[in-house]
Parts: structure tokens; C-alpha cells; sequence
């Protein structure tokens, strides 16, 4: 099912730290970057923190700008962001800040946690998720029944903790603070867990004021049949090769990029490709991986279109040339349509030869864009 964009804010001290452990909170950010992050608040469907952000913080989180609410209501939004906050328990202070100010509110819990917070009063739409919390089945809620598109979440550490090691953010936002906490005791921004391999991509470094803004965004892919967010970032590559195609009346364009465990890029391709005119995408990107490189058993391949079960011009179709590189995993957008293959089923032959592969059908309709002559659109 498809979730909501993923962005996780937050700042820190130089040495890591979210807070220290006063009776005040510590405030890392000036000035330049609280409006910094109003304008990101203005910018999203929903901001999520934690109930231990709310019992410890007491915060509002209102976009704080008449000048950006008075765009959102122009833009048809609501004046002010859905606030999310999750509690297993459900044991929050009715008279929090959180309930009484900005917009619609909504508490994810479990079934207890709804009992009990329905008999505390609390003001929010209160959503149980069953016996214990499920980040899918929130993210799933909030983007089909919620209609949020973009959430911004706002802590703590254990719930970036928790969307990172489930592979669940699509943008780590981290301001650096220029100070030190050194105090062991005081909350950190990301604690023990299982985090992906390999390093992250950095989409933007600058400075804010006296702080410095990092964006980075995921890239070790999902395991298995989960998706994770960097099967989204690098499905979205796929698709903007798939532009790059010389446009043909007998062909799809289509992009493919091959990427290891660790959210190394391996190679990428699209149809087409070079002096080649039925070099198909999946086949032009494995042409270029080392045969012999042992990450491609763990790899996953990423095709804006189905990889092809039967094709004319070349002895082997992609899903055969996939499963003989050695790769198990394929994340594609959208299936083969019979316009030139009747039944086409590369699915099939990749599940036949061990292969695990996801759809991800909101990466549908920008995978047929580039190929919107041959589909009477």
C-alpha cells in the first residue's frame, strides 16, 4: 500500500544530542532556522511526535506564520497541518497543548491504549491499530483514509529510530548545532538498532544562521516483500531514465537501475540505449555490472516497467537475463500490458526462479508518461 512521504526533522548538539536533561528545553536552533521550520511545517499534510515529545515538551506545533496558514487556506488546505501522535498506552494528559491548539488531531494506539485515552478525554480522533503499535498500518491509514501525502515528523529519538531501522524515511533533515550536551543521560537523536548498510545519499548541506542543515535521503533497498523508502527513490530513478529513451512506435521506454544490499549503485540502463536499437533497460544496466560481483546476489533490480517474459529480438528475456545475474529481488511500477506481448507475465518467471517481486502501483502513472503514445493517452 502506498504510504505518505516520510520526513524526519530534527537538531542536534555537536555530539549528538537532542536535549540535555535540565528542567527547560534546550533550544539548538536560532531564530533563522525556527522560520526554516515553520516553512517545512506549512509545507506537509501532517507533523507527528511521540507521546514522550508531548508529555516532556509540551509543544504546540502550529505553523506559526499567519502569511504561510493564509497560503494554505488559499491553496484549499486546512489552515493548519493534521498533528499525529502515537502512544501504545494511551495514557497522555488531556490538558496538553498538543489537544487545544491548530487543527484536527489524531492518536495512533493500540486497543487498550484507545480505551484508555477515550476515557481520558482526550481530543483527538483516537485510531486503535490492534494489539501492539504497526508503523505500516499507521503510514497505510494516515494516506488512505487521512489523505496525508507528505508527514513531517518531529521526535523523539525512539520514533526516528524506529522509522529508520524499519526502512520507513524518506528524508532525514538534521541541523547541527554548534554546542556540546556531554551528559549521557540526555536524549540522543537516533539509539541502538537495526540500521541499514552502507551510507546514506546527501541531498543538501547548508547554513541556517549559525546552524548547518543536512538532508539525506536512504538508499539500501527494502528486504524481501516490504518496501522500503529507498525502493521508492530508486523506482523514481527508474522511471526518469525511462525519459531518457529515444521515443519508438514498437517499443516501451522503460529505465532500470541495479542496486546492491548496501544502496550501492551497481549500474543503470534504459531502452534503447547507445547505438543499440532492442537493447531493452533491464538488459543495457546488467551489461554493465561485473558478471562475477558477489553483491549482485543480494541486489535489487529496479524497472519502471515489468522486465519481459518472451521478446523477439534477443534469445533471453530480461527476467531470464536477471535470474542468471544472480539477483533475487526486483521493484518494478508497473505490469506489462498486452500492447505488443499478449499475457505477458516476467512476474511469473521471475517467482518461478526464486525471485521476490513488489509493484509499486502509485509508480504507475510516471512510468507510462514516456510511454503515453503506444497507450492512447
Amino acid at each position: 500500500m502506498p504510504y505518505p512521504y516520510v520526513l524526519l526533522s530534527a537538531a542536534v548538539s555537536l555530539d549528538g544530542y537532542l536535549d540535555d536533561t535540565g528542567p527547560e528545553r534546550l533550544l539548538l536552533s536560532g531564530p533563522a532556522d525556527f522560520d526554516r521550520v515553520d516553512e517545512v511545517r506549512a509545507s506537509v499534510d501532517a507533523i507527528l511526535v511521540g507521546a514522550g515529545t508531548i508529555r516532556a515538551d509540551n509543544p504546540r506545533l502550529l505553523v506559526n506564520s499567519p502569511e504561510r496558514r493564509a497560503a494554505r487556506v488559499a491553496d484549499g488546505l486546512p489552515e493548519y497541518p493534521l498533528k499525529v501522535t502515537v502512544s501504545g498506552s494511551g495514557d497522555l494528559d488531556p490538558a496538553a497543548r498538543f489537544w487545544h491548539t491548530g487543527g484536527e488531531k489524531v492518536l495512533y494506539t493500540t486497543d487498550k491504549g484507545a480505551e484508555r485515552a477515550r476515557a481520558l478525554g482526550i481530543a483527538a480522533d483516537v485510531v486503535p491499530l490492534g494489539d501492539a503499535l504497526d508503523w505500516r498500518r499507521l503510514l497505510e491509514h494516515l494516506h488512505d483514509v487521512r489523505g496525508v501525502r507528505r508527514l513531517m515528523v518531529e521526535g523523539g529519538g525512539r520514533i526516528h529510530t524506529q522509522l529508520v531501522t524499519q526502512g520507513l524515511a524518506d528524508e532525514l533533515q538534521v541541523v547541527l548545532a554548534p554546542l556540546f550536551v556531554g551528559d549521557p543521560d540526555a536524549p540522543r537523536l537516533f539509539g541502538p538498532g537495526s540500521y541499514q548498510g552502507g551510507r546514506l545519499r546527501l541531498v543538501e548541506t547548508r547554513p541556517v544562521g549559525d546552524v548547518v542543515l543536512m538532508r539525506y535521503e536512504p538508499t539500501a533497498p527494502g528486504g524481501g516483500a516490504l518496501p522500503s523508502a529507498a525502493d521508492r527513490h530508486w523506482l523514481a530513478l527508474a522511471c526518469d531514465l525511462a525519459g531518457q529513451c529515444p521515443p519508438s512506435e514498437t517499443a516501451f521506454s522503460v529505465g532500470a537501475v541495479v542496486v546492491a544490499a548496501d544502496g550501492t549503485e551497481l549500474a543503470r540502463g534504459h531502452s534503447r540505449e547507445g547505438d543499440d536499437p532492442v537493447v531493452h533497460a533491464e538488459e543495457a544496466a546488467l551489461a554493465k555490472a561485473d558478471p562475477t560481483d558477489p553483491r549482485l546476489a543480494g541486489a535489487t533490480v529496479y524497472s519502471s516497467l515489468e522486465p519481459c517474459a518472451r521478446r523477439a529480438s534477443r534469445p533471453a528475456p530480461c527476467a531470464r537475463l536477471i535470474l542468471d545475474a544472480g539477483v533475487r529481488r526486483v521493484v518494478t511500477a508497473w505490469r506489462e500490458p498486452d500492447t505488443f506481448v499478449t499475457e505477458a507475465d516476467g512476474s511469473a518467471v521471475l517467482a518461478d526462479g526464486g525471485a521476490t517481486v513488489l509493484v509499486l502501483p502509485e509508480f504507475e502513472q510516471r512510468a507510462k508518461a514516456p510511454n503515453a503514445h503506444l497507450l492512447g493517452g
